[in-house]
Formats: C-alpha cells, sequence, structure tokens
C-alpha cells in the first residue's frame, strides 16, 4: 500500500475561511483531511485489510498480462531478465508486505468518524 499526502486549499468549517488542508490517500482512496491552521482532522471509513486484498489480487490478476506485454516488446531481454528477477522477486515481495504491514498498523488505531 501507498500513502500519499498533499496540500490544498479547502473550506475549513471550523475555521470558517479557505484554508491550506492536508489530505492523505492510500493507494488511490481518501484516508483523511486535516486541516493545518485548526489542527481539525475527518477521518474517512476505510477497510485497510479489504484495499490490501483488493491490491494483491490485482497485482496476480495482470501477471500474466504484464509478461506477454513484455514478451513481445523483446524476448530476449525477457529470457536475460528472468533467472535475476525471479530471485529477487521475494525480497520485493517481503518489502511490500513489510510496508503494507507499517501502513495498516499506523492507521489502525485511528478512530474512523
Amino acid at each position: 500500500m501507498k500513502v500519499k499526502k498533499m496540500e490544498a486549499g479547502l473550506y475549513c468549517v471550523n475555521c470558517k475561511e479557505e484554508v491550506d488542508h492536508e489530505i492523505t490517500y492510500i493507494n488511490s482512496d481518501m484516508k483523511s483531511i486535516k486541516c493545518l491552521q485548526c489542527g481539525r482532522t475527518k477521518e474517512l471509513k476505510m477497510d485497510l485489510k479489504k484495499e490490501f486484498y483488493k491490491e494483491i489480487v490485482e497485482r496476480i490478476a495482470t501477471k500474466p498480462k504484464r509478461v506477454t506485454k513484455e514478451s513481445k516488446e523483446g524476448l530476449g531481454h525477457l529470457l536475460f531478465s528472468l533467472p535475476v528477477r525471479t530471485i529477487k522477486k521475494p525480497y520485493r515481495l517481503l518489502k511490500d508486505v513489510n510496508s503494507s504491514r507499517k501502513v495498516m498498523q499506523t492507521y489502525k488505531g485511528k478512530k474512523n468518524k
């Protein structure tokens, strides 16, 4: 899972004016909006486990399509890089799982409002 933070000028109900807000996205879904002036935060409901499983299923389902595309672009490059990618894949998968677990731990304790 990827966490992305952006700033945007939004109207704050508490401040009663347009001020900068920090918007936090997990993957492509909005998780929270925080007013940078008064600190008021709005947490949006999100099932992190469901998001994690959706990401995994999408990656697995699109893998054959991606490999086919690579083979059409250059079979020689695919065959040359395949042994290295096969060795690196478990480490990349472990890295992705650990980063997703950190995101889930970070946002698990926060109450949805």
